[in-house]
């Protein structure tokens, strides 16, 4: 808990988020966000590098050319990747890639995460690194936004992946969990993604959407042909509910997808850290995640208290030569 803390402590100065945390035995996971703009252009390649080898796995005999797979650091300046790699040998074993898009809702910009595109080496499938993919990084950013409660979206037709965000987050559409609805809500964040983000998840012009039950039809046609499955190939959930409901609600031949719209918030991360995250892993996440909080939550009184010093846009009440502002 000690080294834990005192490193995410050291991190509260970063204004964007490059944390490396070991989160299982043998394995760090790496959380950097805004790479494009963050990191010096080597830097940047050779994290893409590491996100193409997995996919390289993954993907053996197919190419991705959407999103991060691109290397164009404006593609990488709103996304938020998290990778995970063997301790001992530094290599990349699986990723999770979010991206922060502006969506309109009520006439406001609204923020919404969406939890893109997952890969996992088939090495080490099954060895439990689908709550570091799927929910880890969601919370990270919650923690570090003052635990406000945020949107998220999610583009999938694995059922498996349907179940883990319907089960994590809260208010998830669609979803077939007793008590799941469309707002209004609902609908202007989906209306606008398909408007204005299409090239996030890789879905092209030609891509219908079916408002009402927040279907994306014949998804696969701008760059992400290569991640269509058929039903029998797409991973299961351990609950079958989520495995009928793709099944009745999406045509795997023709290529369909579920746009989710969810939101991450205090029921929903007390929820993931008590059913996803491994005892084990749970010190070093709390540790974790009171340090980004402390950083939103905390650091500004204190700064604001502080007249002797600028913090950003606050400057000191006496400047050199003993002036008053």
């Amino acid at each position: 808990m000690r080294s834990h803390g005192g490193f995410w402590l050291k991190a509260l100065s970063q204004p964007t988020i490059d944390l490396s945390l070991r989160t299982q035995a043998g394995q760090r996971t790496r959380i950097v966000e805004s790479p494009g703009l963050s990191l010096p252009r080597d830097d940047l390649d050779a994290l893409v590098e590491q996100l193409r080898i997995v996919a390289a796995k993954t993907l053996p005999e197919e190419s991705l050319t959407y999103g991060i797979f691109s290397g164009e650091p404006e593609r990488l300046s709103r996304a938020v990747v998290t990778l995970i790699s063997e301790e001992d040998t530094g290599r990349p074993i699986a990723f999770n890639a979010l991206s922060v898009i502006d969506v309109p809702l009520d006439g406001e910009p609204a923020e919404v995460t969406h939890l893109g595109l997952v890969m996992v080496d088939p090495d080490v499938r099954g060895q439990g690194l689908s709550w570091v993919l799927y929910g880890l990084t969601a919370l990270v950013l919650f923690a570090r936004d003052g635990l406000r409660p945020k949107w998220i979206s999610n583009v999938t037709q694995v059922p498996a992946v349907v179940g883990m965000v319907s089960d994590t987050f809260s208010d998830v559409y669609p979803s077939p969990l007793p008590g799941a609805r469309q707002s209004f809500a609902h609908l202007q964040l989906a209306r606008g993604i398909m408007a204005r983000h299409r090239a996030v998840f890789g879905v092209g012009e030609e891509a219908g959407f079916d408002e009402a039950r927040s279907v994306i039809t014949n998804a696969y046609t701008g760059g992400s042909d290569a991640l269509k499955k058929t039903f029998e190939v797409a991973p299961k959930h351990r609950n079958a509910v989520y495995n009928e409901f793709c099944a009745r609600e999406l045509d795997y031949a023709r290529g369909d997808d579920v746009l989710q719209i969810g939101r991450v918030d205090l029921a929903g991360a007390r929820r993931y850290l008590m059913s996803e995250v491994p005892s084990g892993s749970l010190p070093a996440l709390f540790a974790a995640s009171a340090m980004l909080a402390l950083q939103r939550l905390v650091l500004p009184v204190v700064y604001w208290m502080d007249d002797s010093r600028a913090f950003g846009t606050l400057r000191p009440r006496k400047q050199d030569g003993g002036a008053a502002r």
